[in-house]
C-alpha cells in the first residue's frame, strides 16, 4: 500500500511584507474500506505585479484540491489531474471576470504531484517546479515555462545569456491569464525512500540540486528540512516568497495495467 510521509513550509521572504505563495494537500481517505488511497500536493505561486496574487494562488490550490477529493479511483491521474489544473484555471480567470472587466488580472504558477499505487503524475504551468531525489541525486521533473527558458530550447540564448536577460522571470504559461492554459504532464514511477520536492522559485533560485540533497541527509525529519531549506534561501536571497513541500515514499504498492484497471504485480 502506497505510506508517505511529508512535511511542507512557506515563508514571506525578506523584503515582501505578505505572502503570494499557497500550497495544500488532498489525502486519502481513512476508511479502511476506501479503495481510494491517492494523494495530491500542490503548490501556487501568485504572479508578482498582478493584482492579487494571494487571491489567485488560493483560489488555484482550493479549487484543484476540492476536484481531487471528488474524484473517483476510476479516474487515470494522468488524465484526472491536467483536467482538475484547467477547471482551477478557469475557476482562476472568472474569479478575476467576477471583478469587472480591466479592474483586475490575477495569475498564478501552479506545480501538482499526485500519487497512486506506485505512480507519480505531475502536472504545471508557470515556474514552480517538482524534483525527485533518488541515490543521493535530485533532478528535476518539470521545465520551467517561462520565456527565456523556451528561447534556450529553441536555440535562440545561451544558459548564460539568458541568467542576464530582462525577461528571465517573464512567464511563457501561468493560470489565470486566459480561459484555457496549455499544462504540462508527465508520469513517473516512485520507489521507496525517493523523495518529491515541489517549490517555488524563491526557493530554486538560490538552493540548487546539491544543496537539496544535502540538506536532506543531515536534516533530522522532512519539516526540519523543509525549514533549512527556505532558510538557506532567504540567507542567499529573500527576495520572493519561499515555499516548498517535500514528500517522502515509505512504501509503494506495484501495480500493472490490464485494458485500463490496474492489478497488482507480486
Amino acid at each position: 500500500m502506497l505510506d508517505v510521509d511529508f512535511a511542507q513550509f512557506t515563508d514571506p521572504g525578506n523584503l515582501r511584507s505578505h505572502n503570494e505563495d499557497y500550497l495544500g494537500y488532498a489525502a486519502p481517505e481513512p476508511s479502511k474500506k476506501s479503495r481510494n488511497r491517492s494523494w495530491l500536493f500542490a503548490l501556487a505561486d501568485g504572479v508578482g505585479g498582478q493584482d492579487r496574487g494571494e487571491v489567485a494562488s488560493q483560489a488555484a490550490v482550493d479549487h484543484l484540491l476540492t476536484g481531487f477529493r471528488q474524484a473517483t479511483v476510476a479516474d487515470p491521474l494522468t488524465s484526472l489531474l491536467p483536467r482538475l489544473v484547467q477547471a482551477a484555471n478557469t475557476h482562476v480567470f472568472e474569479t478575476a471576470a467576477a471583478v469587472g472587466p480591466g479592474r483586475s488580472s490575477m495569475a498564478t504558477t501552479i506545480v501538482a504531484c499526485a500519487l497512486r499505487f506506485d505512480r507519480a503524475v505531475v502536472c504545471h504551468a508557470g515556474d514552480s517546479r517538482c524534483y525527485l531525489i533518488r541515490h543521493g541525486q535530485a533532478r528535476a521533473l518539470t521545465r520551467d515555462h517561462t520565456v527565456t527558458s523556451e528561447q534556450i530550447r529553441l536555440g535562440l540564448l545561451t544558459a548564460r545569456e539568458a541568467s542576464s536577460s530582462g525577461s528571465r522571470n517573464l512567464l511563457s504559461r501561468s493560470l489565470g491569464n486566459d480561459m484555457f492554459v496549455t499544462v504540462e504532464t508527465n508520469e513517473h514511477t516512485v520507489h521507496k525512500n525517493d523523495v518529491l520536492l515541489l517549490c517555488s522559485d524563491g526557493l530554486h533560485v538560490s538552493v540548487k540540486e546539491l544543496d537539496i540533497v544535502r540538506t536532506l541527509d543531515r536534516a533530522a525529519n522532512l519539516q526540519a528540512a523543509s525549514k533549512e531549506l527556505v532558510a538557506i534561501a532567504k540567507e542567499r536571497d529573500g527576495r520572493d516568497n519561499i515555499s516548498v513541500q517535500l514528500i517522502r515514499i515509505r512504501s509503494v504498492e506495484r501495480v500493472g495495467m490490464y485494458r485500463g484497471q490496474p492489478y497488482r504485480l507480486p
